[in-house]
């Protein structure tokens, strides 16, 4: 009788270690989505700080380049975009 306590006790410790792996799972696949989303916003952050600077100067000084100013900037934002992708790849 003894013995069948101590299998049953042992099935529930390794049945609790199994639930506390899938938990790890979930919080290391959730940390990675939003490593994935917040690295890339930073970067995207950055590059536009950089190339909105720019944009502003040129624009101020010939206004025909105001629609190409406004494409280059564009173009960083869409990182954010692969990485949200990535993101929700990591999660589903």
């Amino acid at each position: 009788m003894s013995a069948d306590l101590n299998v049953t006790a042992a099935v529930a410790t390794t049945v609790m270690s199994v639930a506390e792996i899938e938990a790890s799972q979930l919080g290391m696949k959730a940390i990675g989505a939003a490593l994935a989303v917040g690295s890339t916003g930073i970067a995207a952050a950055i590059a536009e700080t950089a190339i909105g600077t720019a944009a502003v100067g040129a624009v101020a000084e010939n206004r025909d380049v105001f629609g190409l100013v406004l494409l280059l900037t564009v173009i960083p934002e869409t990182i954010v975009i692969f990485g949200l992708v990535i993101g929700l790849l990591i999660l589903f």
